[in-house]
């Protein structure tokens, strides 16, 4: 990969306006003169632009409306309207600490095509709990581990142009969007863990993901991702 590589943050939000400001805080601050962040915006009636527009004299962001279809739907939007030649997923209420990009760009530029980082889990005033997002999901690599037990967190993650696009489209019904992408990345190319938090991670009572599915749910869930990417060219 070249020296010179352009950045796409990637902001899929949603009632975002309690948060979002603070995590483009966090995000500019690490970006160069040409990198971009787009804000997709599920809902533009809510209360997200208000929080966004204070940023947009900054041309480095852009404010777009979504597809409001769901998350996984402006994640998928999101990878097809961003320039950039590496993709950040990012959630509207995380704050990324200092080192993240560079800790990143290091292992995408040494030649991984999906790279998975460490966060710390914290309630929602950011205080940590104690642990990490690793030792919550048993973080490792290989397509079984991740499809019985998914370690895959958008948040966390960022991947090359040849990764995402590969991944796309999405195939219909998935149960996550980023377990999709990491198991793609892991047919095409090498993924790396870095064990080192590089996030803050929210847990809030208004997160876009969560909440109990049965276990019927959870077993489909996992025959149809393990039909696509067996099946997956």
């Amino acid at each position: 990969m070249s020296e010179t590589v352009k950045v796409s943050v990637l902001i899929a939000a949603y009632n975002g306006g309690t948060y979002i400001a603070k995590q483009i805080s966090s995000v500019l601050s690490q970006l160069g003169a040409e990198d971009e962040v787009i804000v997709s915006d599920d809902k533009p009636d809510g209360d997200t632009y208000a929080a966004v527009e204070p940023f947009l004299s900054d041309s480095r962001i852009r404010y777009i409306h979504g597809p409001a279809k769901g998350v996984d739907a402006n994640k998928e939007f999101l990878l097809r309207e961003c320039t950039g030649d590496v993709a950040f997923l990012c959630d509207q209420d995380d704050v990324w600490l200092d080192g993240k990009v560079e800790r990143v760009m290091t292992a995408i530029k040494g030649g991984a095509c999906c790279v998975l980082h460490n966060a710390y889990i914290t309630d929602e005033y950011l205080n940590k709990s104690g642990k990490t997002l690793f030792e919550d999901r048993g973080a490792k690599t290989g397509i079984m581990h991740n499809i019985i037990k998914n370690c895959y967190t958008g948040a966390c993650m960022a991947l090359t142009r040849q990764a995402f696009t590969a991944a796309l489209p999405f195939p219909k019904n998935l149960p996550m969007h980023d377990q999709w992408l990491g198991l793609v990345s892991e047919k095409v190319g090498r993924v790396e863990l870095i064990d080192e938090p590089l996030l803050l991670y929210r847990r809030n009572p208004g997160s876009m993901t969560g909440g109990k599915t049965s276990l019927i749910q959870k077993i489909t869930w996992r025959i149809n991702i393990a039909k696509n990417i067996l099946t997956f060219r």
